[in-house]
Parts: C-alpha cells; structure tokens; sequence
C-alpha cells in the first residue's frame, strides 16, 4: 500500500544455458529506496519476496539503447571473452541491469555483471 517509485538499476538474474541463451527462469529485482530500506513495507502479494542481496565483487561491461535479450547475451558472451580464463567467477548465473525509464530514448545505460568468485 505504499508508492515507492522507480530505482535503478533494475536488475534481472539470468542464468544461461549451455548454449549461452537465456533459460526461462528470471528474477527480477528492484531497489527498495533507502528511507524504506530499515523496514520495507510488507508485499501484499505472496509471489514477490524481500531478499537482501550482501555485497560483491562484479566484472561489468557496459552498453546502450534499448536492450533485448539478445543484448545481454551478446555482451555477456563479450565479457566472457575479454577476462579470458584466468577470471573466476560465477557461470550458473549473471545479472542484466536496466538504468532508464522505458520513455528515455537517448543515452539509455545497461550493463552484464559477472559475480567475482
């Protein structure tokens, strides 16, 4: 019952598949702004869960326009190829970041993150 607005980013958990494409399975997840962050309000819908993401350590990229799925898998596969195989870090998953409000159309942010092992 409380309006908190648009964060960002706007963070997708994607895990791949053996081919590099996307599964089927995502989790979406939102910022709960910081005035709210002590006691965030609680969901009135049992599908959406309050989960504190702990700190990390990420290998980024970043690109822009609107991005598709299609997107995420190609720079996450650019990523890949530019820490080569002396990086360790987490292959079962990796998070796709939105910045910008759909109406933005110019200087739109997104980025791939890597999990530092």
């Amino acid at each position: 019952g409380i309006g908190m607005g648009m964060t960002a980013p706007v963070s997708i958990t994607a895990f791949p598949d053996e081919g590099g494409s996307l599964q089927q399975k995502v989790k979406v997840s939102l910022r709960i702004p910081s005035q709210f962050q002590a006691n965030p309000p609680c969901p009135s819908d049992e599908s959406i869960k309050i989960e504190e993401r702990q700190g990390m350590t990420i290998y980024s990229t970043q690109f822009g326009g609107y991005a598709k799925e299609t997107d995420y898998v190609n720079y996450a596969a650019k990523l890949k190829s530019a820490l080569g195989s002396e990086a360790a870090y987490r292959k079962d998953f990796y998070f796709c970041n939105g910045y910008d409000p759909p109406m933005k159309p110019y200087g739109r942010r997104n980025e791939v993150w890597f999990v530092k092992e």
